[in-house]
């Protein structure tokens, strides 16, 4: 019984020294921030979040883009 969960934890303890995991949620957590930024941005110019969305909006609905 022991020998078929010898590969499973060898396998588990291999996750757990790799630091790809880290290294993903690094990388997500620098995308929210600036996703963040961006947006805040956006609500302090004068074309704000919601128009921003309606301007992309109008430009995947019709031929000419403003």
């Amino acid at each position: 019984m022991k020998a078929a969960f010898s590969p499973m934890l060898e396998q588990l303890r291999g996750l757990a020294v790799e630091e790809d995991g880290a290294q993903i949620i690094e990388y997500a957590l620098i995308i929210a921030v600036v996703s963040l930024t961006l947006i805040l941005a956006m609500n302090v110019t004068d074309l704000g979040f919601a128009g921003w969305l309606s301007r992309v909006k109008s430009c995947l609905t019709t031929t000419t883009c403003a």
